[in-house]
């Protein structure tokens, strides 16, 4: 049976193609919804961007007819900006009658009671009080599921296969497997864990190479960057996908501690500083936790986004210090930086640039969009390694869970293509009261 979904403000920005994913069913756009578009365009971060495409989209469907009237949506169903149905007399009294939210549930509640509607209506809204509340008044509301994945499971880019002592031999001694030699479903660069079935507690680590069609060793799991070495044996996948060059995207997740961010940096230094394989380092991080306006803040450029990439310089501090090279941090960077070896920068300027040859490390990417990724992965030039690193569980994007972000979807999107790897860290190393704080708390 065709549905007749209300669609609210959150789900257009969050997807301004949202309103063609709806099939042949009806879209219903209450005009407070419109409003709330018009006071996001001027912005100039993604919500902003969001909210202009959205006006263009409806903008270029007016040449059909009166969008107020409804409007073919090229799929057998119809699109319409509702005028009426605004009325709140369903809801308590105490209620606020002006609240665009309440405006907005008030349209599928009419709706739903309006008998020339003959489908049944349902709103559709990334805002988790929205949901409650339209539940609360017998109203049908789901959550965008368009671009989320599951969670519970999220592709780790590592798998344990039990064989045989003998196929184990074989590996060590040829330095190599064919594929068919393990009857196995098997992605690009997916990392292995041979173990014997025969008790002998023979291990060894792989990596799954289909251009070669191959299992193989790994290279780099012993690497010294700087004195940071992988202490178990998720760090050892992580490296391998960090250093090999072959290796266009790599994605990161893990919970606080991991080592995400720190072997990023470590390997981004080394292939920068020391073997020139890149011609620069590109450091960036989405500015969520206090919204996107950096002008609040005293100083400079560089002074402004201090605060948010300290985690950065945390983890540089203990690269660089490992060097031992007996200066002050700060003027160390600012002197890499006017080398142009070396950018820090905000992701609000990602957008319109061009970066070949970089090695580009995205930190926090949990807290973008699928269209945020998409924007800033479509910025890779030829010769640039982008990494994203992040932990879908903490989010301080309003409109994105661990199912919905961005870097979840790109890990499930991107675990065929043979240009990209992919490791799920599990064991905090930080510290023992951080791995205890990560667990309990």
């Amino acid at each position: 049976m065709k549905k007749t979904f209300v669609l609210d403000t959150s789900v257009l920005l969050h997807d301004p193609q949202s309103i063609f994913a709806f099939q042949d069913n009806d879209v219903i756009i209450p005009i407070a919804v419109i409003e709330e578009i018009d006071g996001q365009k001027r912005k100039s971060d993604q919500i902003g961007r969001s909210a202009r495409m959205v006006s263009r989209y409806l903008d270029d469907l007016r040449s059909q007819g009166r969008l107020n009237q409804g409007v073919d949506n090229g799929q057998g169903g119809m699109l319409k900006i509702e005028l009426n149905h605004q009325d709140l007399p369903s809801f308590p009294l105490n209620c606020d009658r002006i609240n665009n939210d309440n405006r907005i549930i008030a349209v599928a509640a009419n709706l739903q009671q309006d008998d020339q509607v003959k489908k049944p209506v349902i709103l559709v809204t990334k805002d988790i009080n929205m949901r409650i509340k339209a539940d609360a008044l017998g109203l049908l509301a789901e959550d965008y599921e368009t671009n989320k994945v599951n969670i519970d499971e999220l592709y780790t880019g590592f798998k344990t296969i039990e064989t045989s002592p003998a196929v184990i031999d074989t590996f060590f001694r040829q330095g190599y497997l064919d594929l068919d030699e393990l009857a196995e479903e098997l992605f690009a660069n997916q990392f292995l864990m041979l173990q014997d079935n025969a008790g002998r507690s023979q291990t060894a680590l792989a990596k799954v190479d289909l251009t070669q069609k191959r299992i193989l060793p790994l290279r780099y799991h012993h690497a010294d960057l700087s004195g940071i070495r992988a202490r178990n044996r998720e760090q050892k996948f992580a490296l391998e996908a960090l250093l090999d060059e072959n290796i266009q995207l790599v994605t990161l997740v893990g919970q606080a501690g991991t080592g995400k961010t720190l072997l990023a940096l470590a390997a981004g230094i080394e292939k920068v500083l020391e073997e020139k394989a890149y011609r620069k380092l590109l450091i960036s991080r989405p500015v969520v936790p206090m919204g996107n306006d950096l002008g609040f803040l005293p100083g400079d450029v560089d002074e402004k986004l201090r605060p948010w990439m300290q985690p950065l310089y945390d983890n540089l501090e203990l690269i660089f210090g490992n060097r031992d090279r007996g200066e002050k941090l700060d003027s160390f960077i600012q002197h890499l930086k006017e080398i142009d070896l070396l950018d820090i920068e905000a992701l609000t300027y990602i957008r319109g640039r061009s970066i070949p040859g970089q090695y580009f490390i995205l930190d926090e990417a949990q807290n973008l969009t699928p269209h945020e990724v998409k924007t800033v992965i479509t910025r890779v030039g030829e010769g640039t390694k982008i990494v994203l690193t992040g932990d879908p569980y903490q989010i301080d994007n309003p409109y994105l869970d661990a199912n919905s972000n961005g870097l979840t979807y790109v890990v499930e999107r991107f675990k065929d293509y043979v240009g990209a790897a992919h490791i799920t860290l599990t064991r905090g190393e930080r510290s023992a009261l951080a791995e205890m704080a990560a667990q309990v708390l």
